[in-house]
Protein backbone atom coordinates (compact mmCIF):
# COMPACT_ATOMS: atom_id res chain seq x y z
CA UNK A 1 0.00 0.00 0.00
CA UNK A 2 1.45 3.30 -0.82
CA UNK A 3 1.49 6.30 2.00
CA UNK A 4 -0.57 8.84 1.31
CA UNK A 5 0.26 11.59 0.07
CA UNK A 6 -1.35 15.12 -1.06
CA UNK A 7 -2.71 13.71 -4.25
CA UNK A 8 -3.96 10.28 -3.01
CA UNK A 9 -5.74 12.62 -0.09
CA UNK A 10 -6.92 15.07 -2.45
CA UNK A 11 -8.50 12.53 -4.91
CA UNK A 12 -9.51 9.82 -2.14
CA UNK A 13 -7.53 7.27 -4.02
CA UNK A 14 -5.04 4.54 -3.12
CA UNK A 15 -2.05 5.30 -5.59
CA UNK A 16 -1.31 9.06 -6.49
CA UNK A 17 -1.28 7.76 -10.99
CA UNK A 18 -3.80 9.67 -13.15
CA UNK A 19 -4.63 8.02 -16.23
CA UNK A 20 -4.64 10.72 -18.66
CA UNK A 21 -7.81 11.72 -20.74
CA UNK A 22 -7.10 11.08 -23.97
CA UNK A 23 -8.87 11.72 -26.89
CA UNK A 24 -10.23 8.64 -28.86
CA UNK A 25 -8.66 6.43 -26.16
CA UNK A 26 -10.47 7.50 -22.56
CA UNK A 27 -13.72 6.25 -22.33
CA UNK A 28 -15.81 4.63 -19.28
CA UNK A 29 -14.16 0.81 -19.58
CA UNK A 30 -10.45 2.19 -18.93
CA UNK A 31 -11.41 5.28 -16.55
CA UNK A 32 -13.33 2.75 -14.64
CA UNK A 33 -10.43 -0.21 -14.83
CA UNK A 34 -7.86 2.43 -13.26
CA UNK A 35 -10.06 3.75 -10.79
CA UNK A 36 -10.82 0.32 -9.26
CA UNK A 37 -7.10 -0.38 -9.19
CA UNK A 38 -6.42 2.50 -7.29
CA UNK A 39 -5.42 5.11 -9.11
CA UNK A 40 -7.54 7.68 -10.93
CA UNK A 41 -9.47 7.03 -14.11
CA UNK A 42 -10.30 9.97 -16.74
CA UNK A 43 -12.60 10.19 -19.87
CA UNK A 44 -11.47 12.11 -22.27
CA UNK A 45 -14.31 14.46 -23.06
CA UNK A 46 -12.54 16.14 -25.92
CA UNK A 47 -13.41 13.33 -28.17
CA UNK A 48 -16.95 13.21 -27.48
CA UNK A 49 -20.13 15.04 -27.91
CA UNK A 50 -22.27 15.76 -24.80
CA UNK A 51 -25.20 13.09 -24.99
CA UNK A 52 -22.07 11.13 -25.15
CA UNK A 53 -20.45 12.28 -22.55
CA UNK A 54 -23.46 11.75 -20.25
CA UNK A 55 -23.26 8.13 -21.57
CA UNK A 56 -19.59 7.84 -20.37
CA UNK A 57 -20.25 9.33 -17.03
CA UNK A 58 -23.03 7.16 -16.07
CA UNK A 59 -21.38 4.31 -16.75
CA UNK A 60 -18.42 4.70 -15.47
CA UNK A 61 -20.39 5.17 -12.07
CA UNK A 62 -22.17 2.09 -12.27
CA UNK A 63 -18.70 1.04 -13.43
CA UNK A 64 -16.64 2.07 -10.15
CA UNK A 65 -17.52 2.99 -6.93
CA UNK A 66 -14.16 4.41 -6.87
CA UNK A 67 -13.40 8.43 -7.54
CA UNK A 68 -13.01 9.66 -11.12
CA UNK A 69 -13.19 12.89 -13.32
CA UNK A 70 -12.95 13.94 -16.38
CA UNK A 71 -10.94 16.02 -18.83
CA UNK A 72 -12.05 18.86 -20.88
CA UNK A 73 -9.66 20.51 -23.44
CA UNK A 74 -11.02 24.11 -23.01
CA UNK A 75 -10.36 24.82 -26.85
CA UNK A 76 -13.23 22.61 -27.66
CA UNK A 77 -16.67 23.59 -29.02
CA UNK A 78 -19.75 22.96 -26.65
CA UNK A 79 -17.97 23.27 -24.08
CA UNK A 80 -20.78 25.13 -21.96
CA UNK A 81 -22.80 21.70 -22.76
CA UNK A 82 -20.45 19.72 -21.67
CA UNK A 83 -19.73 21.60 -18.06
CA UNK A 84 -23.24 21.47 -17.87
CA UNK A 85 -23.76 17.68 -17.52
CA UNK A 86 -20.58 16.83 -15.81
CA UNK A 87 -22.15 19.27 -13.00
CA UNK A 88 -25.64 17.39 -13.44
CA UNK A 89 -24.10 14.23 -13.29
CA UNK A 90 -22.17 14.55 -9.85
CA UNK A 91 -18.70 14.65 -11.59
CA UNK A 92 -16.24 15.59 -8.65
CA UNK A 93 -13.09 16.12 -10.32
CA UNK A 94 -12.33 18.09 -13.54
CA UNK A 95 -8.50 18.66 -15.61
CA UNK A 96 -8.97 21.22 -17.65
CA UNK A 97 -6.06 21.49 -20.57
CA UNK A 98 -5.49 23.65 -23.98
CA UNK A 99 -6.93 27.00 -22.45
CA UNK A 100 -7.35 29.79 -19.68
CA UNK A 101 -7.89 28.24 -16.36
CA UNK A 102 -9.39 31.33 -15.25
CA UNK A 103 -12.29 30.87 -17.61
CA UNK A 104 -13.85 27.89 -15.44
CA UNK A 105 -12.51 27.42 -12.59
CA UNK A 106 -14.38 29.45 -10.08
CA UNK A 107 -17.50 28.40 -11.82
CA UNK A 108 -16.69 24.86 -11.34
CA UNK A 109 -15.55 25.32 -7.36
CA UNK A 110 -18.74 27.25 -6.48
CA UNK A 111 -19.84 23.41 -7.28
CA UNK A 112 -17.52 21.73 -4.81
CA UNK A 113 -15.79 20.18 -7.69
CA UNK A 114 -11.98 19.70 -7.96
CA UNK A 115 -9.76 21.49 -10.52
CA UNK A 116 -6.98 20.42 -12.18
CA UNK A 117 -5.03 22.43 -14.47
CA UNK A 118 -2.60 21.28 -17.06
CA UNK A 119 0.25 23.25 -17.91
CA UNK A 120 3.55 23.29 -19.91
CA UNK A 121 5.43 26.35 -18.16
CA UNK A 122 5.74 27.28 -14.89
CA UNK A 123 4.18 30.74 -15.63
CA UNK A 124 1.09 28.96 -16.73
CA UNK A 125 1.80 26.69 -13.13
CA UNK A 126 1.40 30.08 -11.21
CA UNK A 127 -1.68 31.22 -13.47
CA UNK A 128 -3.35 28.13 -12.63
CA UNK A 129 -3.02 28.93 -8.85
CA UNK A 130 -3.96 32.08 -9.00
CA UNK A 131 -7.58 31.17 -10.84
CA UNK A 132 -7.84 28.28 -7.69
CA UNK A 133 -6.84 25.54 -9.06
CA UNK A 134 -6.61 22.66 -6.79
CA UNK A 135 -3.39 20.73 -8.78
CA UNK A 136 -1.76 21.48 -11.69
CA UNK A 137 -0.35 18.24 -14.38
CA UNK A 138 3.49 19.22 -15.70
CA UNK A 139 3.38 18.58 -18.59
CA UNK A 140 6.65 17.85 -20.06
CA UNK A 141 7.49 17.74 -24.05
CA UNK A 142 7.97 14.44 -24.27
CA UNK A 143 3.77 14.08 -23.99
CA UNK A 144 1.33 13.15 -26.32
CA UNK A 145 -1.28 15.32 -27.51
CA UNK A 146 -1.49 18.63 -26.91
CA UNK A 147 1.93 20.19 -25.85
CA UNK A 148 3.56 23.34 -25.30
CA UNK A 149 5.73 25.49 -27.58
CA UNK A 150 8.36 25.85 -25.39
CA UNK A 151 9.40 22.15 -25.56
CA UNK A 152 10.18 22.03 -21.88
CA UNK A 153 11.38 18.53 -20.99
CA UNK A 154 9.63 16.34 -17.95
CA UNK A 155 13.12 16.32 -16.35
CA UNK A 156 13.17 20.27 -16.37
CA UNK A 157 9.53 21.46 -16.21
CA UNK A 158 8.77 19.10 -12.72
CA UNK A 159 11.44 21.12 -10.60
CA UNK A 160 10.55 24.77 -11.87
CA UNK A 161 6.75 24.22 -11.45
CA UNK A 162 7.05 22.59 -8.02
CA UNK A 163 9.71 25.41 -7.22
CA UNK A 164 7.11 28.30 -8.12
CA UNK A 165 3.92 26.91 -6.62
CA UNK A 166 2.30 25.63 -3.51
CA UNK A 167 -0.31 23.45 -4.93
CA UNK A 168 -0.05 19.57 -5.70
CA UNK A 169 1.59 19.15 -9.20
CA UNK A 170 1.37 16.20 -11.43
CA UNK A 171 4.12 14.82 -13.63
CA UNK A 172 2.75 14.11 -17.12
CA UNK A 173 5.01 13.23 -20.29
CA UNK A 174 7.78 10.38 -21.24
CA UNK A 175 6.45 8.44 -17.72
CA UNK A 176 5.61 4.69 -18.43
CA UNK A 177 7.09 2.58 -15.54
CA UNK A 178 7.20 2.23 -12.10
CA UNK A 179 10.96 3.94 -11.88
CA UNK A 180 10.01 6.52 -14.57
CA UNK A 181 7.26 7.33 -11.84
CA UNK A 182 9.61 7.81 -8.69
CA UNK A 183 12.48 9.75 -11.02
CA UNK A 184 9.35 12.24 -11.37
CA UNK A 185 8.50 12.04 -7.60
CA UNK A 186 12.03 12.49 -6.98
CA UNK A 187 12.39 15.47 -9.03
CA UNK A 188 8.93 17.19 -7.08
CA UNK A 189 5.89 15.95 -7.89
CA UNK A 190 3.18 14.53 -5.66
CA UNK A 191 1.79 12.14 -8.16
CA UNK A 192 2.59 11.14 -12.24
CA UNK A 193 -0.30 11.49 -15.05
CA UNK A 194 -0.10 8.19 -17.45
CA UNK A 195 -0.98 8.42 -21.00
CA UNK A 196 0.65 6.69 -23.52
CA UNK A 197 1.08 3.73 -21.38
CA UNK A 198 -3.26 3.35 -21.03
CA UNK A 199 -3.33 3.73 -24.72
CA UNK A 200 -2.00 0.23 -24.79
CA UNK A 201 -4.33 -0.92 -22.46
CA UNK A 202 -7.24 -3.68 -23.58
CA UNK A 203 -10.01 -1.28 -22.23
CA UNK A 204 -8.48 2.18 -24.35
CA UNK A 205 -11.30 2.63 -26.81
CA UNK A 206 -9.25 3.93 -30.04
CA UNK A 207 -8.81 1.24 -32.75
CA UNK A 208 -6.48 -1.93 -32.51
CA UNK A 209 -4.60 -0.80 -35.19
CA UNK A 210 -3.68 2.42 -33.75
CA UNK A 211 -2.76 0.29 -30.83
CA UNK A 212 -0.24 -1.62 -32.98
CA UNK A 213 1.51 0.93 -34.37
CA UNK A 214 1.91 2.81 -30.71
CA UNK A 215 3.83 -0.85 -29.88
CA UNK A 216 5.62 -0.65 -32.95
CA UNK A 217 6.81 2.79 -32.33
CA UNK A 218 10.82 2.74 -31.60
CA UNK A 219 12.73 6.16 -30.85
CA UNK A 220 12.29 8.89 -33.26
CA UNK A 221 8.95 7.62 -34.27
CA UNK A 222 7.06 10.71 -33.10
CA UNK A 223 7.77 14.64 -33.59
CA UNK A 224 5.87 17.88 -32.05
CA UNK A 225 3.70 19.28 -34.67
CA UNK A 226 1.81 21.97 -35.73
CA UNK A 227 3.14 24.55 -33.17
CA UNK A 228 1.49 28.05 -35.13
CA UNK A 229 -1.49 26.02 -34.09
CA UNK A 230 -1.85 23.87 -31.05
CA UNK A 231 1.16 21.94 -30.48
CA UNK A 232 0.68 18.25 -30.95
CA UNK A 233 3.24 15.11 -30.75
CA UNK A 234 2.52 12.87 -33.89
CA UNK A 235 3.46 9.22 -35.05
CA UNK A 236 5.62 9.71 -37.96
CA UNK A 237 3.08 8.24 -41.00
CA UNK A 238 2.12 9.79 -44.44
CA UNK A 239 -0.42 12.52 -42.75
CA UNK A 240 2.56 13.68 -40.73
CA UNK A 241 4.88 14.01 -43.68
CA UNK A 242 2.07 16.63 -45.44
CA UNK A 243 2.03 18.74 -42.22
CA UNK A 244 5.65 18.37 -42.06
CA UNK A 245 6.23 19.38 -45.49
CA UNK A 246 3.59 22.17 -45.24
CA UNK A 247 5.59 23.54 -42.14
CA UNK A 248 8.75 23.44 -44.20
CA UNK A 249 7.39 25.61 -46.71
CA UNK A 250 5.92 27.84 -43.98
CA UNK A 251 2.28 27.15 -44.25
CA UNK A 252 0.50 29.44 -42.19
CA UNK A 253 -2.35 28.98 -39.65
CA UNK A 254 -5.07 28.84 -41.64
CA UNK A 255 -3.25 25.95 -44.37
CA UNK A 256 -2.51 23.80 -41.57
CA UNK A 257 -6.50 24.28 -40.45
CA UNK A 258 -7.19 23.22 -43.86
CA UNK A 259 -4.91 20.36 -44.02
CA UNK A 260 -5.65 19.40 -40.37
CA UNK A 261 -9.68 19.20 -41.61
CA UNK A 262 -12.32 18.02 -39.78
CA UNK A 263 -12.17 14.38 -37.75
CA UNK A 264 -8.59 14.05 -38.61
CA UNK A 265 -7.97 12.96 -34.93
CA UNK A 266 -10.80 10.26 -35.16
CA UNK A 267 -10.08 9.07 -38.57
CA UNK A 268 -6.40 8.02 -37.20
CA UNK A 269 -7.14 7.04 -33.51
CA UNK A 270 -10.10 5.92 -33.22
CA UNK A 271 -11.27 4.26 -37.33
CA UNK A 272 -7.60 2.69 -37.34
CA UNK A 273 -6.91 4.58 -40.74
CA UNK A 274 -3.11 4.61 -40.09
CA UNK A 275 -1.75 6.78 -43.35
CA UNK A 276 -4.70 9.68 -43.57
CA UNK A 277 -5.59 9.92 -39.92
CA UNK A 278 -3.47 12.03 -37.08
CA UNK A 279 -1.76 9.85 -34.40
CA UNK A 280 -1.27 11.69 -31.23
CA UNK A 281 1.34 10.07 -28.73
CA UNK A 282 4.24 10.19 -26.77
CA UNK A 283 8.21 9.88 -27.21
CA UNK A 284 7.40 7.17 -24.77
CA UNK A 285 5.92 4.66 -27.08
CA UNK A 286 9.14 3.65 -28.00
CA UNK A 287 9.52 1.59 -24.70
CA UNK A 288 5.67 0.51 -24.68
CA UNK A 289 5.85 -3.19 -25.82
CA UNK A 290 2.88 -5.03 -24.46
CA UNK A 291 -1.39 -4.45 -24.71
CA UNK A 292 -2.22 -5.36 -20.94
CA UNK A 293 -5.24 -5.00 -19.32
CA UNK A 294 -5.35 -1.57 -17.33
CA UNK A 295 -5.55 -3.49 -13.95
CA UNK A 296 -1.95 -5.05 -14.74
CA UNK A 297 -0.53 -2.16 -16.09
CA UNK A 298 -1.30 -0.53 -12.59
CA UNK A 299 -0.26 -3.59 -10.91
CA UNK A 300 3.31 -3.08 -12.63
CA UNK A 301 3.70 0.80 -11.79
CA UNK A 302 2.75 -0.20 -8.52
CA UNK A 303 5.23 -3.16 -7.97
CA UNK A 304 8.65 -1.46 -9.88
CA UNK A 305 7.60 1.59 -7.96
CA UNK A 306 8.46 -0.28 -4.72
CA UNK A 307 11.17 -1.75 -6.03
CA UNK A 308 12.65 1.48 -7.37
CA UNK A 309 12.14 3.03 -3.82
CA UNK A 310 13.54 0.18 -2.05
CA UNK A 311 16.76 -0.81 -4.23
CA UNK A 312 16.61 3.30 -6.58
CA UNK A 313 20.71 2.33 -8.07
CA UNK A 314 20.12 -1.20 -9.16
CA UNK A 315 20.27 -1.74 -12.45
CA UNK A 316 17.25 -3.31 -14.56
Amino acid sequence: MFATNRITQLFGIDFPLVQAGMVWASGWRLASAVSNAGGLGLLGAGSMYPDVLKEHIRRCQAATDKPFGVNVPLLYPAIEQLMDIIVEEGVKIVFTSAGNPTTWTRILKEKNILVVHVVSSSKFARKAEEAGCDAVVAEGFEAGGHNGREETTTLVLVPAVRRAVQIPVIAAGGIATGRQMMAAMVLGADGVQVGTRFVASEEASCHALFKAAVLNADEGDTQLSMKKLVPVRLLKNPFYQQVAMAEAKGASIDELKELLGRARAKKGMFEGDLENGELEIGQVSCIVKDLLPATDIMQGFKNEFARAVAEPFINR
